[in-house]
């Protein structure tokens, strides 16, 4: 099987794409500027107790309080408590864990009240990211994620990632691991690890105790809400956790990106270096690798799939609802059971791909087609566990209910992924009237004709719908070539997947977006030197 990822980098936020054989498995997305994503930390206060919850809600500086259990303490609260008051004694000192003293751990069953009080400063770092009307939940079981391990703080336990079968190589690396790590810190030895060289896995732990280190000390430089500690870049943060040795290429089409991934990728598997790949061209690249179309089949409320069965795909705020139909697919099958059967295992086949194209997390209730007989149910649920064992996520399954209902729990640490694949109007923004398509062309060359005379911008690239690429390129006299002649050959004329018909974007030669939409109507002198000087610091 070939497996790709392709980076797409654009200014306020990274997708990456995982294709197996060019087809659409996965797909990630993330504000470059994200703030509370998991694995952040954050000096924080404790806001209030809820001890009917038996937690609390505390200040991040999120629009809403995030939420503290007291299971997410964790077991060694109070040797944390005890080392955090030591680190606000004397700022400009970092306490040294290998000879901090350990207190005992707290029990399973007691309560929050007993341990925090309103006002309290706490290091806690995001378990689950803001989903819905929810704030961030967080614990103080504080750990570092690197390729090969997680380091957490106040725990000396070394455990072995589950995945990892051979017991000589579960001896040799814990082992290892408890020669090169200092005392007071716990290691999971992820399934990376395995066959990994002393040296690599020592460069690592090094770099996890160093990032340790400097969140502690610019904690105790900060003042409750900050944020101390987040990932470097998010295109590495992300692909270190899907990354695998088995990828062909990683294609990147953003060269500062390009260079960290190439330096993480060499950093963690030398011999695949030359797999990631700087993409330069035009043409945007998830239009090249297919991907634009893909998302706009299989995102959205109806996903059709083989033979003209189709399964509608329903969110709600407690759970994801999923329904499978036949549709109009010819019954080649003898009997409606048998034919019910192969719509339902090539459904499953579906509904495991959006769960992990979506990231669908929490309660997940699917309503198959029904069947009588027993055997074809345990196939059904046999078949679906089986094709969700390369799921990453944590999942449940069970059996089909007597109603047909097949109950699905999986891990919710981000939002679900939910793209709309409907465009709005760009002409009428939804108010259902719109400007005359014949006048689209002459209304697009005025703006043109203000971006090159006005702005003075020579050399810049227009993204159109495919259809109306085609209908300005056509014929030997066509319009992209007039306007070429009469504005210079600085200009470029390409088509966008993503657009909506008689939408547009230009970019300038630095791929900063120009935005015209309102510019180009706006009369005040203002208004233009403001977009000279906005051009102007782009290009410095």
């Amino acid at each position: 099987m070939k497996s790709e990822l392709i980076v797409d980098v654009q200014e306020k936020e990274i997708s990456i794409a995982l294709l197996e054989d060019s087809r659409l498995v996965s797909l990630q997305k993330e504000n470059r500027n994200q703030a509370y994503a998991v694995g952040d930390l954050y000096l924080a206060k404790v806001k209030k107790l809820m001890p009917g919850l038996n937690a609390a809600f505390v200040d991040v500086g999120y629009e809403k309080d995030a939420f503290l259990h007291y299971l997410d303490l964790g077991p060694q609260f109070s040797t944390y408590s005890a080392y955090l008051e030591e680190c606000f004694k004397d700022p400009r000192r970092v306490p040294n864990i290998s000879k901090f003293k350990r207190e005992p751990d707290i029990p399973k069953t007691g309560t929050i009240s007993t341990l925090l009080q309103p006002g309290r400063q706490l290091l806690v770092q995001i378990a689950k990211e803001p989903i819905s009307s929810k704030g961030p939940r967080l614990t103080t079981e504080i750990s570092f994620t690197g390729r090969f391990m997680v380091l957490i703080p106040f725990s000396d336990k070394i455990s072995i990632s589950q995945k990892i079968k051979s017991t000589e190589e579960k001896i040799r690396l814990r082992q290892l691991i408890g020669s090169i790590k200092p005392k007071g810190f716990g290691v999971i030895v992820r399934t990376s690890a395995e066959n990994k060289r002393v040296a690599e896995l020592n460069n690592e732990m090094r770099t996890l105790l160093k990032a340790w280190e400097e969140s502690i000390a610019k904690m105790q430089r900060s003042t409750p809400p900050s944020l101390i500690y987040e990932e470097d870049s998010r295109a590495v943060g992300l692909i270190r956790d899907i990354f695998s040795p088995t990828f062909e290429n990683i294609y990147v089409n953003e060269a500062e990106t390009f260079t960290q991934i190439e330096n993480y990728v060499n950093l963690i598997a030398p011999e695949n270096k030359e797999i990631v790949k700087l993409y330069t061209k035009d043409i945007p690249i998830f239009d090249h690798f297919g991907i634009t179309r893909q998302v706009k089949s299989s995102f959205g409320k109806t996903v059709s799939f083989k033979s003209g069965a189709y399964i509608i795909v329903e969110h709600t705020e407690a759970c994801h609802v999923i329904d499978v139909n036949s549709g109009n697919r010819s019954k080649a099958s003898v009997d409606q059971e048998s034919n019910a059967l192969e719509v339902n295992l090539r459904a499953a086949d579906e509904i495991a791909r959006q769960l992990r194209l979506r990231d669908m997390g929490g309660i997940i209730v699917v309503d198959f087609i029904d069947m009588n007989k027993q055997e074809h149910r345990q196939k059904l649920f046999d078949h679906m566990r089986e094709i969700m064992a390369n799921d990453r996520a944590r999942h449940n399954i069970l059996p089909l209910s007597k109603f047909g209902l097949m109950q699905i729990t999986r891990q919710r640490v981000r939002p679900a992924l939910d793209i709309v694949t409907e465009e709005e109007c760009p002409s009428c923004f939804g108010k259902g009237h719109v400007q005359p398509s014949l006048l689209f062309t002459d209304k697009l060359e005025e703006k043109i004709d203000y971006l090159v005379n006005t702005l003075d911008v020579k050399k810049f690239t227009i993204y159109v719908h495919p259809y109306v690429e085609a209908y300005l390129k056509k014929g030997m006299f066509s319009i992209y070539g007039k306007w070429r002649r009469r504005f210079g050959r600085g200009m470029k004329l390409l088509a966008d997947e993503s657009l909506a018909y008689l939408q547009y974007r230009v970019l300038d030669s630095e791929k900063k977006e120009i935005d015209l939409k309102e510019e180009s109507d706006t009369n005040s002198s203002t208004s233009k030197n403001h977009v000279r000087a906005s051009n102007r610091d782009n290009k410095e």
